[in-house]
């Protein structure tokens, strides 16, 4: 009957207006500071109520921030300032990106990655799971969209195999190998979205956020962040499938079928045609210019932006076409991404230069402060913090959007390193994707194949936060250190 959510919809109204009309401005703040917080806590909750798709919600944010003025009286500016994010290139940077993404799928070369490793190494049951493992690395990095990587190409291959085992839920063989598979091809997921920037749509927005609070001293680039984040990424790569087997293993370990399995299915495809190689060019440029290997060989003058190395795979995919335009308009989570993206940048943007967040980020300096602590475990109370209350939260976006900006604001003025603390915040934004069932897009695809209970996915989920946050603090700390970034 109607295009929202009543319930969702009157709760993010009711707390948006309590926020604008009945709680005080408080000493310190501006009006205009204060209302653009009531319409941005009002669209975060409708965010996670899911009172309207994402990029409706984005719609009527951006309307509300120009019709109310908050940033600028004069109605033209205001309505400048409510657009303005849709010129920021990591927004097109990820929507680009998960528009390349979609040639992995319509050439079948994600999928062939995947029966490739399986066929080398899939004798065992745990050998499946590194196999999707390292699919899920190789894709990572020209897929923005974790769910397409984990839940469009990595899952249908998980239950093709855990099929042909006879592992199925409805017949109560879940545990003979579907469970751990399962387990093992979502919780690669937040671990390759932590090693690129590329690998999930929110990164970009740490990489703004980071750059904002410390006016652009520190400016991730992608090769600085890939680098960061490989070898912790890669330990954690490493010990997850053997934590989960511990935990849930499997009943069937063996697994000689598997491995002719998967080389029947490569049969079906045939040979690599000629659109998979391109694609898997496309992907050798997009990586070489994103790392700066020209650049490295020939001098800054060979250095190419990172959106604009996207825009340039994506036209060679269609000059060559393997994309068309389509395929491109038929997108529509790289356009939905785009919108949403942009506003959400937006008003975080203005909440910052309003002074909203240097106020709050101050509060929460000043209440840790009060505990007498030096700045590790003071800033490691407020990673827990940020990362723990993904509980709450059913959008890393919303989450990252709403809490970033101040919990890092507030471990920089407790005397964090910067480079250390956006770093290991980085790392939290990704592994928080760990913790329930509605975490990020791809926990429903998964969890919805019924192989494993919300008990054992919550149990998982919390163990494997755990084991990788101390992972990124000791190890990638002391990686960081040794590269010279803190």
């Amino acid at each position: 009957m109607f295009g929202f959510k009543p319930i969702p919809t009157a709760i993010a109204l009711a707390i948006a207006l309590i926020i604008w009309f009945v709680i005080p401005v408080p000493q310190g703040v501006e009006p205009q500071a204060w209302h653009l917080l009531a319409m941005f806590v009002g669209v975060i909750a409708a965010i996670i109520g899911k009172a309207m798709p994402i990029g409706a919600i984005a719609i009527i944010a951006i309307m509300l921030v120009a019709i109310t003025g908050v940033t600028n009286p004069n109605p033209s500016d205001a309505m400048k300032d409510a657009l303005s994010s849709f010129a920021n290139p990591l927004i097109w940077l990820i929507g680009i990106s998960i528009m390349i993404s979609k040639g992995l799928q319509k050439t079948g070369l994600g999928a062939r990655l995947g029966y490739m490793f399986i066929a080398v190494w899939g004798k065992r049951t745990i050998g499946i799971g590194y196999s999707m493992v390292l699919s899920e690395l190789l894709l990572a990095p020209v897929t923005p969209s974790n769910t397409a990587r984990g839940g469009g190409i990595i899952h249908p291959i998980v239950r093709a195999i855990a099929d042909s085992y006879d592992s199925d839920p409805e017949k109560g063989t879940e545990n003979r190998m579907g469970k751990y598979l399962s387990l093992v091809n979502y919780h690669a997921n937040p671990i390759t979205s932590a090693m690129f920037i590329t690998a999930t749509a929110p990164n970009p927005l740490v990489v703004d956020l980071v750059a904002k609070a410390t006016n652009s001293q520190i400016s991730l680039s992608w090769t600085t962040w890939a680098v960061a984040m490989l070898l912790p990424g890669l330990i954690c790569l490493i010990l997850m499938p053997l934590v989960l087997y511990w935990m849930y293993p499997p009943e069937v370990k063996q697994t000689p079928n598997a491995t002719q399995f998967a080389k029947e299915k490569l049969r079906e495809m045939g040979t690599i045609t000629h659109h998979e190689l391109i694609m898997l060019g496309v992907f050798g440029i997009l990586l070489l210019l994103w790392a700066g290997i020209p650049a490295m060989i020939f001098g800054e003058a060979w250095t190419v932006d990172a959106t604009t190395t996207a825009f340039l795979g994506l036209c060679l995919l269609l000059i060559t076409g393997v994309l068309t335009w389509d395929d491109i308009l038929t997108q529509k989570s790289a356009w939905d991404t785009i919108t949403w993206f942009a506003a959400l940048v937006m008003m975080a943007t203005y909440l910052n230069k309003l002074g909203l967040i240097g106020w709050f980020s101050g509060i929460l300096e000043s209440n840790i402060a009060q505990l007498g602590w030096s700045w590790i475990p003071a800033c490691l109370l407020l990673m827990l913090a940020y990362l723990y209350a993904h509980y709450m939260f059913a959008s890393t976006t919303a989450h990252i959007t709403a809490m970033f900006a101040a919990f890092y604001t507030a471990g920089l003025a407790l005397g964090a390193p910067p480079m250390f603390f956006a770093l290991i915040m980085a790392a939290a934004s990704s592994i928080m994707m760990t913790l329930t069932h509605y975490a990020t897009g791809t926990s429903p695809v998964i969890f919805g194949s019924n192989y494993i209970t919300l008990g054992e996915w919550w149990k998982a989920g919390f163990v494997m936060s755990v084991v990788e946050i101390i992972i990124f603090i000791f190890i990638g700390g002391l990686w960081w250190k040794i590269l010279g970034y803190w």
